[in-house]
């Protein structure tokens, strides 16, 4: 690892200020940061610890949403009686990332931010409708992610919190990559007011709707809707831990194993 200098922000603003100076980094839970700088994968001459920042916590219970903060940890939205309530597919993705560890010390901005194609939360932003906002602005989730590792994020800027519309109904599925627990494919499948909505990570590079399902499901909302249907390999990846169209074949098993479970709830 380089050396690198250690800072704990006490206020948003000043975190904000700090991360506008040289090659600093935002520090959140540090369960990508700190191995990739490990590996010397990454390199930055400053880390802002936002840990320390109360303001960047919690969760809030409005009348159609729940409004959680980026340094809420994976471990605390499973457990929240206000998430299981309202969106429990939300708490279930929770309890299902990594391990114990992981839970315990990873946060949900930090994970949206990294935007890792394989990550679990994407999928839940997009397909919720989810609103990011930052330390300047508000985006929809559609606007937010750009791709591979990409964010609309700019310098200095960092995530304040994520606002989920609570849908009717909803569920998460993933075929984990039994070594990281990372998707090999994850399919968030969300029945909403506008219609139903299916989100995919782990199958390319980024999260991305899967609008030919949806439409499937706006004609029924079954599990049996879904059985039978072909998706595309070609956009996919293939990798040693399975090729494209393996993870194609995945797609439409998964969101038919989300409905089924969202049915059930």
């Amino acid at each position: 690892m380089y050396a690198f200098e250690y800072l704990r922000a006490g206020s948003l603003d000043e975190a904000c200020a700090r991360l506008g100076e040289g090659s600093a980094r935002a520090l959140a839970g540090g369960q990508t940061l700190l191995g990739a700088m490990k590996l010397r994968m990454s390199q930055s001459d400053r880390l802002v610890d936002l840990g320390g920042i109360a303001e960047l916590r919690g969760i809030e219970d409005r009348t159609s949403s729940l409004v959680i903060g980026a340094m809420t940890r994976h471990a605390e939205v499973a457990a929240s009686s206000r998430v299981r309530e309202r969106i429990p597919a939300l708490a279930a993705l929770a309890a299902g990332i990594g391990d114990v560890q992981v839970r315990n010390m990873g946060t949900i901005g930090g994970s949206v931010a990294n935007n890792d194609p394989a990550a679990c939360y994407p999928s839940a932003l997009l397909a919720l409708d989810a609103t990011v906002h930052t330390s300047r602005r508000s985006l929809q989730a559609e606007a937010f992610f750009t791709g591979f590792y990409g964010t609309a994020l700019k310098e200095g800027e960092l995530i304040r919190s994520v606002e989920f519309p609570v849908p009717r109904r909803a569920a998460y599925v993933k075929f984990r990559q039994p070594a990281s627990r990372f998707a090999l494919v994850g399919v968030f499948v969300a029945q909403t007011a506008g219609g139903a909505r299916v989100a995919v990570t782990g199958g390319g590079a980024g999260v991305f709707r899967a609008t030919a399902l949806e439409s499937s499901l706006d004609q029924a909302f079954t599990a049996d809707s879904l059985r039978g249907l072909r998706f595309p390999p070609d956009d996919l990846a293939s990798d040693l831990h399975a090729s494209a169209e393996y993870r194609a074949h995945l797609i439409p098993v998964l969101a038919s194993r989300a409905v089924e479970q969202a049915l059930a709830d």
